[in-house]
């Protein structure tokens, strides 16, 4: 009794509070007040509250309580759920009610979304960037690369370190990273800090190398979720939650997909190729991607969602600054979270900087499939991988002409699929659908019919495929040209070419009028017939010239 008497003399301290019961009879107002003072002693030190003590130390005392309802009430009113206990003491023949509260492990808040702490004698409102277990210093702007003020070595998983140095040492044989020693292994690639000769982790290195604990302490929101879902479900039938290293998440994950990553046998020519329903890469790009651009200060989850013929990625934070659905593929990189693009790199997961978005359009679409689908919301992104072999036949001529030329990029790729979905396609359009300037756009459609004898130019500056194209896809699509007048109209181009050059080889007309080794033949054939040009020399030397009377 003497100690409460000698703490009320002291008065009101950073872990005691007084409150007035007979200043706020009615219950609710008194709950309020009581919340608040709670979550505050609970955020910072823990502490006292004596309620039926006045500001000036006089004691009131209280009447008419329930104490069972005090405490479900606060219990009710907190979140998490604030446990406290009440003791009645009885004072100079009045009762006081002594609630103590015990500092808490993790932030609380009011059900209302309010953020209490104690300073000095007030209670006064806690904001998240001041909270201390996820006190975050600056660095460059780079959230990823921030330093967590209260972490320390304790915070880091040593074997999560070894795992990471393994990748490292079988990936990049010519590295010396993995033969320092941990820490200065971790310092050099920025997961860490020595700030006054202590560790402090970034947040980076919470998400490569801290502990599940860590993890769930500074950096909670940092979760995957992973969905499964059967054939005409539309509820999962198995959920992975995963709060642990990104590494050692990107490997259970990828364990996911593999077992059910089905392929598709589909003959070309005289072999046969087999189809991923995802390639690897692109499934392991849109991951990565996924980690390294998500917003880590949204307290959302990526959520990964595996339905039979699709996958769903939703991932917190909207696409970066000057990046939409219109230019993600040819846009240079602008990671959200630097620090984990580069760690990832040094790891190589991924081959070069950027953001891959153009490797998995690439490879999506040159197998037949359709490209990759993203929907931009106001605070998150979703990109859906469709599974199913659309156009056999694209895949197949992709693949031909892929071992008669060499690789296509990505720009190419995009506009070959439009033509043959659309037959024609316009310099403004093949802008559009390349994401590049029409500049740019030119020089591409320069290379795919001059060089590579893809498309020819058509009026109106479009272009089309050749007839040798054409040829290639087996009639499955329609020709849309008058073929008179094109064989018409190569004649004539013929014509000119040899009196500017004097002489032609059916190579040479292949090139130029964009026909098939059939259709060169036969124009080639029809002028010989009609004495407009003649043969000459044999076999490989043979060439055509203007026909001479003699």
């Amino acid at each position: 009794m003497l100690d409460i008497l000698q703490i009320i003399k002291a008065g009101e301290t950073n872990t005691v509070e007084f409150k007035s019961w007979i200043k706020t009879p009615k219950f609710k107002e008194m709950i309020e007040l009581l919340v608040k003072e709670a979550v505050g002693f609970a955020n910072t030190k823990g502490g006292t509250i004596l309620v039926g003590v006045e500001d000036d130390g006089e004691i009131t005392g209280c009447s008419k309580f329930d104490t069972q309802n005090i405490i479900e009430a606060i219990y009710d009113k907190t979140i998490p759920k604030l446990f406290t206990d009440i003791e009645v003491i009885e004072l100079e023949g009045k009762e006081i009610l002594c609630i103590t509260v015990d500092k808490s492990t993790e932030i609380i808040s009011t059900s209302n979304g309010i953020t209490y702490r104690r300073l000095g004698k007030n209670t006064k409102p806690y904001y998240p960037s001041e909270y201390s277990s996820n006190k975050i210093e600056g660095y460059k702007g780079d959230f990823s690369a921030k330093v967590i003020g209260n972490s320390s070595e304790d915070d880091i998983d040593f074997l999560e370190v070894e795992n990471l140095k393994r990748k490292l040492q079988s990936r990049e044989k010519d590295s010396t990273l993995y033969n320092l020693d941990d820490l200065s292994f971790l310092k050099d690639i920025e997961l860490i800090k020595i700030i006054d000769n202590e560790v402090k982790l970034t947040v980076a290195g919470v998400l490569f190398v801290g502990t599940e604990t860590a993890i769930a302490k500074y950096m909670p929101q940092a979760e995957i979720l992973v969905l499964t879902y059967k054939e005409g479900k539309t509820e999962y039938h198995k959920r992975l939650d995963l709060k642990i290293p990104l590494v050692r998440a990107i490997d259970r994950i990828q364990q996911l997909f593999e077992d059910q990553n089905s392929i598709e046998n589909v003959q070309v020519g005289l072999f046969k190729l087999e189809v991923q329903d995802y390639p690897i890469n692109v499934f392991q790009e849109a991951l990565l991607n996924a980690m390294t651009h998500r917003d880590y200060e949204n307290t959302s989850s990526i959520i990964i969602k595996f339905y039979p013929t699709e996958i769903v990625i939703e991932n917190p934070g909207s696409f970066p600054e000057g990046i939409d659905s219109k230019n993600i593929i040819s846009h240079p990189s602008t990671p959200r979270n630097k620090l984990i693009a580069e760690i990832f790199q040094k790891l190589k997961y991924v081959q070069r900087s950027g953001q891959g978005v153009d490797i998995m359009f690439k490879d999506m679409l040159a197998l037949g499939k359709s490209a990759p689908d993203y929907t931009l919301y106001n605070n998150a992104v979703k990109l859906i991988l469709r599974s199913s072999l659309e156009d056999v036949e694209f895949l197949k001529f992709i693949t031909k002409e892929e071992e008669r030329i060499g690789e296509f990029t990505v720009q190419e790729i995009c506009i070959l699929k439009y033509v043959k979905e659309y037959k024609t396609i316009s310099l403004p359009k093949a802008a559009e659908v390349a994401q590049i300037n029409k500049q740019s756009v030119a020089s591409v459609l320069s290379n795919l019919s001059q060089k590579k004898n893809i498309l020819q130019r058509e009026k109106r500056n479009s272009y089309m495929f050749t007839h040798r194209v054409y040829a290639e896809f087996d009639d499955q699509i329609e020709y849309i040209k008058d073929k008179d007048f094109d064989e018409i109209q190569a004649e004539v181009m013929i014509i000119d070419y040899l009196k500017k050059n004097g002489t032609i080889t059916r190579a040479d007309v292949e090139v130029l009028c964009g026909f098939s080794n059939t259709t060169s033949k036969r124009v080639l054939r029809k002028l010989r017939s009609e004495n407009k040009i003649e043969l000459v020399g044999k076999s490989t030397a043979s060439k055509y010239v203007l026909f001479q009377e003699n």
